[in-house]
C-alpha cells in the first residue's frame, strides 16, 4: 500500500513536533514536509507533492484561511485538513465553505490524526472532530468527537476489531474509548451504551435493523 505524504503547517514548534512523532508511528503515512511560515505553506506542498496537509489557521506572514484560498486554486485534489485551537462555529463553516475537508480541534487524541487523515482522503470523514461549543446532547454527555464516531460503530452491531478496522484505529485505542464512553455514560456493558445512546439521542439509529 502506497504511504499518504502528509505536510504539516502550524507556528508552534512544539505542536510540530507533537504531530509528527503522532504520525510517524502511522506506517501509512510519511511526513513530507513541515513549516511554522504561513507564507511558505503553497511551495511547500508543490514540491513535495503531498496528499494531504494539517494546517493551522493562525499562522505568520499568510494565515490558514488564505491558504486555504491558495491551496484550492493551486492544488484542488490536496486534502487540506484545519488543525485549529478553535472552535468556533462559524470559524469552522468558513473554512469548510473554503474548501477544507475537515476541521479538527486541537482537543482531538493525538492517536486519531491518522484516522482522521486517511478517512478524510477517501472521502468517509466526518467534517469536525473534536469537542465544539454548540449544545448537543453528546457534547453535554462529554463525549468528544472520537467517541462519538466509535459509538456510532459500537450502535450498528460492530466488534471492537471491526470498529478498529472502519475507523483505521488500533484496537487498544477502541477499548481505550470505549472505557471512556462507558464512564461517562454511567454503563458497565455495550448493551447498556447502546440502549443509553438511543434513549439520550446520542446518535441515529440504524437505518436498517434486525428484529
Amino acid at each position: 500500500m502506497r504511504r499518504l505524504k502528509v505536510v504539516i503547517a502550524d507556528d508552534h514548534r512544539l505542536m510540530l513536533d507533537a504531530i509528527r512523532a503522532v504520525l510517524e508511528d502511522d506506517e501509512s503515512i510519511e511526513v513530507v514536509g513541515e513549516t511554522e511560515s504561513g507564507a511558505a505553506v503553497v511551495p511547500l506542498v508543490r514540491t513535495t507533492d503531498a496528499d494531504a496537509i494539517l494546517l493551522d489557521l493562525r499562522m505568520p506572514e499568510v494565515d490558514g484561511l488564505e491558504n486555504l484560498a491558495r491551496l484550492r486554486r493551486s492544488n484542488p485534489a490536496l486534502a487540506v485538513i484545519i488543525l485549529s485551537g478553535s472552535d468556533d462555529r462559524e470559524l469552522i463553516r468558513e473554512a469548510l465553505h473554503r474548501g477544507a475537508k475537515a476541521f479538527v480541534t486541537k482537543q482531538i487524541d493525538p492517536r486519531d490524526l491518522g484516522a482522521v487523515i486517511r478517512q478524510t482522503i477517501e472521502g468517509t470523514v466526518h467534517q469536525s472532530f473534536g469537542p465544539l461549543r454548540e449544545e448537543s446532547a453528546a457534547a453535554e454527555a462529554g463525549l468528544s468527537g472520537s467517541q462519538i464516531r466509535v459509538l456510532e460503530e459500537l450502535v450498528r452491531g460492530l466488534s471492537n476489531k471491526e470498529i478498529a478496522q472502519t475507523l483505521w484505529l488500533s484496537e487498544q485505542t477502541v477499548k481505550f474509548h470505549l472505557s471512556n464512553i462507558y464512564r461517562l455514560l454511567g454503563v458497565k456493558s455495550r448493551a447498556e451504551a447502546i440502549r443509553h445512546a438511543y434513549e439520550r439521542r446520542l446518535v441515529d439509529p440504524p437505518l436498517h435493523q434486525v428484529a
